[in-house]
């Protein structure tokens, strides 16, 4: 029986060499040149063919290989694998595997196989196998799947919300962080359209932003208020970032990172509130020598009134003088009081003038002349206007302590390239060295006794939350502060 069974295999042997003898000289080109490792086998497992980019796979020569069986290319813990397909092979059935393969050098390399019976006469005399190295695409792969590893464990526990949308702003995909700040689950969100949960006062601003990502292929920045589920609304910084497609150089979408600081935002309120408060009560002094003037003209003129009832002119003059108290009354208390955030359409020339009118007396008392130059008698501005009015304030009542001689503060006004407006605020004081200069707008650093250090820093951010910029010159003939400003069109 075991003669029996060694005859039909070496005549299966003999037919297999015979084949490859008769066929070697019609595929030799295909045989030698592919890049791919071509070998063949007998059914006991032994190599009987191999090509030149076998050898240089595994680094045996033609000779070595010839003499090796196929249980001494691969890792034992392959081995049941590779045997599993060649068994399957020698009955007839074509295979396609991946596995790996040892070198004569004992390093490991990562094949894809593909195995062809070759059928003589009707019966499988052997088996062709074509062997592809993939252990550059293994090793990428793998790098691939530990950076999506890392991907869902960032996305999925970072605490800011990672979001993916499209051009018109629909929410493509969104981290599970989105449940924990919002209350919206990833699925509640998807498709939905971002602005939908921005708060419909920064709405405009918010598109604007948007709007310069897409057209300019810029990073951008901005803070929003953002509904949560139960209705609230809170303070999120939004980072967006353009995905651009290489060939067309079209933004395919945005991917944005928000974060919640509405922590951050209250705390600035309250610095807020405080400078506002230390302003109001700096400015008492000047209100209050404002208010006594026209209140003795009143007084005057009332005792007048008791000899001369018919005479109109002193009640026209008296009338004049209430308003200008009521005036002056009222924009102390906008001041002194805290206002939520309301972005509007306002004249910023008025608002100029109405700070004027508020500062000018304190101004006068401390032999300042304030001047007003301005290039149109219209500039039209989306702003809140009581914060602009701050950041008015703080920066000539800086301009005044900075002359407590006596001096000019010139204010100018005029067109700034397409869209933009630049208000500039010139003293003639002594100035500031470029020490203390490049440190203006750090919190807590002032160069006055009773000063917070916070007036400048909060204008700097009141400028940027309008989309504009603050700078700041100074040499030994004074001072000059630059604003620029977007201005409706």
């Amino acid at each position: 029986m075991n003669g029996s069974v060694a005859a039909i295999k070496s005549e299966k042997k003999l037919l297999l060499r015979h084949f490859l003898d008769d066929n070697l000289s019609r595929f030799e080109t295909l045989f030698a040149c592919n890049p791919d490792s071509i070998f063949t086998m007998d059914l006991e497992g032994y190599l009987v063919q191999v090509n030149p980019a076998f050898e240089s796979l595994t680094e045996f020569s033609v000779e070595e290989s010839l003499q090796l069986k196929l249980q001494f290319l691969f890792p034992i813990e392959d081995m049941n694998k590779v045997f599993h397909h060649f068994h399957k092979a020698s009955f007839g059935e074509f295979q396609n595997f991946d596995c790996r393969m040892q070198n004569k050098a004992g390093k490991l390399i990562d094949l894809n196989i593909t195995q062809i019976p070759i059928s003589v006469e009707n019966q499988i005399v052997g088996v062709c196998a074509i062997a592809k190295d993939i252990t550059h695409l293994k090793r990428k792969k793998e790098e691939a799947r530990k950076v999506e590893v890392m991907h869902h464990i960032l996305t999925d526990n970072v605490l800011d919300i990672i979001i993916s949308t499209n051009l018109s702003g629909e929410i493509l995909y969104v981290s599970p962080s989105s449940e924990h700040i919002l209350g919206y689950t990833s699925e509640e969100l998807y498709r939905k359209n971002i602005f939908s949960f921005i708060h419909r006062d920064d709405t405009v601003r918010a598109f604007e932003d948007r709007k310069s990502v897409l057209n300019e292929h810029v990073n951008g920045r901005g803070s929003y208020r953002v509904a949560k589920k139960n209705g609230e609304y809170i303070w999120v910084e939004m980072l967006c970032k353009p995905v651009i497609d290489p060939d067309t150089h079209l933004v395919l979408e945005i991917v944005s990172v928000i974060r919640d600081i509405t922590e951050q935002i209250n705390t600035k309120e309250l610095l807020l509130n405080s400078e506002k408060l230390s302003v109001a009560g700096q400015l008492a002094a000047g209100i209050a020598h404002e208010v006594r003037n026209p209140l003795t003209a009143i007084k005057g003129f009332l005792q007048l009134m008791e000899n001369q009832l018919d005479n109109k002119t002193y009640f026209t003059i008296i009338q004049s003088e209430i308003d200008r108290i009521e005036l002056i009354l009222s924009e102390l208390l906008v001041l002194a009081k805290p206002q939520d955030l309301k972005f509007e359409v306002e004249n910023i020339i008025t608002l100029m003038e109405n700070v004027k009118t508020l500062i000018n007396t304190q101004a006068i008392m401390n032999g300042v002349q304030i001047k007003t130059i301005y290039d149109s008698d219209r500039f039209t501005i989306r702003c809140d206007r009581n914060q602009l009015k701050q950041v008015f304030i703080n920066i000539l009542k800086n301009s005044i302590d900075a002359m407590p001689k006596g001096g000019v503060i010139t204010v100018g006004m005029k067109q700034h390239g397409e869209g933009k407006v630049k208000i500039i605020f010139k003293d003639t004081g002594c100035g500031m060295p470029h020490h203390i200069l490049k440190r203006i707008g750090e919190p807590f650093f002032t160069t006055k006794e009773s000063g917070t250090g916070l007036g400048i820093m909060i204008s700097k951010q009141i400028v940027e939350n309008h989309r504009g910029s603050v700078h700041f010159w100074s040499d030994k003939k004074g001072t000059m502060v630059e604003l620029i400003l977007p201005v409706e069109s």
